[in-house]
């Protein structure tokens, strides 16, 4: 009698297809749970997933509760931007710089 190993019968959860395009902000919500549904294989983290859009849906939890929920399950790629920095100088200086230079240029000829 050949036996296989011991599996786990933990099945893993579905993605739920409760998505109301009319209503936009559950919509956009959907579209958020999705993403990080796709993303993730961990059957506990989709139970979660599953759980907040359900209660989001039946009006448990609010749109901003859902958002901070499933913020540390997205991963946003977006790269940061990188600084911007700017030389500035006032404008007394800069005309004393400038006629310093003008004034090198016509003596060095």
């Amino acid at each position: 009698m050949t036996e296989q190993p011991y599996e786990k019968d933990i099945q893993t959860p579905e993605k739920l297809e409760i998505d109301d395009p009319e209503n936009f902000q559950f919509h956009a919500a959907y579209v958020v749970y999705a993403e990080a549904f796709d993303r993730t294989s961990d059957s506990e983290t989709r139970e979660e997933l599953n759980q907040f859009v359900l209660d989001l849906k039946n009006g448990k939890i609010s749109y901003e509760t859902f958002y901070r929920e499933v913020a540390p399950f997205r991963k946003l790629d977006v790269p940061r931007p990188e600084r911007f920095t700017m030389q500035t100088q006032r404008k007394k200086d800069w005309r004393k710089k400038t006629q310093r230079q003008d004034r090198i240029k016509r003596h060095k000829k």
